[in-house]
């Protein structure tokens, strides 16, 4: 397991990351631990969570996978053990997060109250990298596609300025100590390099979806990844799991994600089968485990930081790992590029 730095902030995390937005509904808690206790055997330093996991978001069950997280934390004395990340939810009409059913919001007292409820749950005075889940302003989200920005939006936008302002104020009150974006845009990011300018905290990762059927990031986001050193934190390297090939043909698995949640649409577009068996053919005639051949190839990715697996069960998480194994040669990266102009980003 190799380690790369977190933006410019001279911390060194794993070049896999353990996402844990399962844990509290799909996992228990003690299955929650041993994936812990396994990603952190195999070298895993790097873990995320959000304050709305775990996922679906639900009033009963948010906040559910932090307490997992925290628990951990304290029965096995790890926190110096790893780089620990949460999330503040963005601009929603979700009403169980803030008190009175106020809607999410990225105002300053919001972003406190959240990183108290964060803190509290985790067990821990300060975390990592906190990150903003997604804008305030209204943006293109989770796929849905289409323009969902028009000029008179921006009269409602709190400004990010002022969003970034008390992320800087809990930064010199040590509650958190590096500062993140996620779902975001490039003109986001380039607005929060600017406020940087003018003595906000640099932001030091945006976390994003990326993968064999979502290459979208490269399109903008990836030039500030590496000349900025904002390194992308990819989610959803298997698709939410279509790239497995377990949902052809509209097939629903027992105990899946999207059988149970019904929540794959961003991965139900037209052209992401044909791709999908595309990929599954060249793992087949390379060799290679398909899993792993679409999580190698993230993580070989110049301007990744950490790709965030996932998984519901130990053999899940244990051939995901595998994939640190898995070289991304020239001539498989060449195969793969030829599949990708050819079924070009089915499921932005």
């Amino acid at each position: 397991m190799q380690q790369r730095e977190l933006g410019r902030t001279g911390i060194m995390v794993s070049e896999i990351c353990l996402g844990t937005m399962t844990f509290g509904q799909q996992n228990t808690e003690a299955e929650g631990h041993a994936q812990l206790d396994l990603a952190l055997d195999r070298g895993v330093n790097f873990i995320d969570t959000a304050e709305l996991y775990s996922i679906p978001p639900k009033a009963e069950t948010y906040g559910s996978t932090e307490r997992i997280v925290g628990s951990w934390l304290k029965q096995r004395g790890s926190r110096d053990k790893v780089i620990l990340a949460t999330k503040v939810v963005g601009r929603s009409t979700m009403d169980w997060f803030r008190p009175n059913g106020e809607e999410t919001r990225l105002t300053p007292h919001q972003i406190r109250y959240a990183l108290e409820g964060s803190l509290r749950r985790l067990g821990t005075e300060y975390v990592d990298l906190y990150q903003l889940h997604w804008p305030d302003r209204r943006v293109n989200l989770f796929g849905e596609g289409g323009t969902t920005w028009s000029r008179t939006d921006s009269r409602d936008e709190v400004p990010l300025e002022e969003t970034l302002g008390v992320l800087g104020d809990l930064v010199n009150e040590g509650k958190i100590r590096h500062v993140g974006l996620s779902n975001e845009t490039p003109w986001g990011v380039a607005k929060s390099l600017e406020a940087a300018r003018q003595g906000a905290p640099r932001v030091a990762s945006i976390q994003n979806a990326y993968n064999l059927i979502n290459r979208t990031f490269e399109w903008g986001l990836a030039e500030f990844a590496q000349r900025e050193q904002v390194g992308l934190l990819a989610y959803s390297p298997l698709a939410q799991g279509y790239l497995t090939g377990k949902y052809l043909d509209g097939a629903r698995p027992a105990g899946a994600r999207t059988t149970l949640f019904n929540r794959g649409q961003r991965y139900q577009k037209p052209g992401v089968d044909d791709a999908i068996r595309a990929y599954l053919a060249l793992a087949k005639d390379t060799g290679l485990n398909a899993v792993q051949m679409a999580v190698a190839f993230v993580t070989s990715r110049r301007f990744v930081t950490s790709n965030i697996i996932g998984a519901t069960s130990i053999t899940q998480l244990e051939e995901i790992l595998g994939s640190v194994n898995v070289a991304i040669t020239p001539e498989l990266e060449t195969r793969i590029n030829t599949i990708h102009q050819v079924h070009s980003n089915p499921a932005p």
